[in-house]
């Protein structure tokens, strides 16, 4: 299938998902990241803030377990068409977009670009770590900044099905995808089932 139609089939399928569901399969997800990568004090995590209405991963017991394990965290924040990073804290004011995501208030970019772990927003990933997100292109250009060894790393209710038809040149696939049920690794670019 391509990028379109899984866009568009993932997209319904998530938005099936009954709140108590989402949050359950959340959990689990945030279950598995822990039990799989361990993070540690001082380690840095770049980790995308939920869009409610699109019924993504909830990311809060992420947040709450990095901020309680003094790990910093870092958030991506779109200024001028470009995705920056900016570091909060448990005490960061947060405010919604004009497409209704959270964000900090400041728009200084933190610079940082030596990552442990960058957690990435998904509608979809296929067997060999290839993503479909919502097609704006600014997890490419953003991974192009990163340090190479940072874990790039999907969170997704979904395991791999369909394989994506329409691989580009520039897209940067994962090294991980972390679902309600198993942890994948992509190394070599096919998957090996950790859990």
């Amino acid at each position: 299938m391509n990028k379109s139609e899984i866009r568009k089939l993932y997209l319904a399928k998530r938005k099936g998902l009954p709140i108590e569901e989402l949050m359950r399969m959340s959990e689990e997800i945030f279950k598995n990241f822990i039990a799989e990568f361990k993070p540690v004090t001082n380690q840095k995590v770049h980790c995308f803030l939920s869009i409610t209405d699109k019924h993504e991963v909830n990311t809060v017991p992420f947040l709450n377990y990095f901020f309680t394990n003094s790990i910093r965290v870092f958030v991506p924040k779109i200024v001028d068409g470009k995705m920056i990073s900016l570091e909060i804290n448990s005490d960061t004011r947060l405010v919604k977009n004009s497409w209704g995501i959270a964000e900090p208030e400041s728009s200084k970019d933190s610079g940082e670009s030596s990552f442990d772990f960058v957690l990435v927003p998904l509608l979809y990933a296929d067997r060999s770590g290839n993503r479909v997100g919502y097609g704006k292109g600014f997890y490419d250009t953003f991974f192009a900044t990163v340090n190479a060894n940072a874990f790039k790393i999907g969170l997704n209710f979904f395991s791999p099905a369909e394989e994506i038809s329409d691989v580009w040149e520039n897209d940067v696939s994962l090294d991980y995808l972390v679902t309600p049920t198993e942890v994948l690794s992509f190394a070599g670019g096919t998957s090996k089932f950790t859990k």
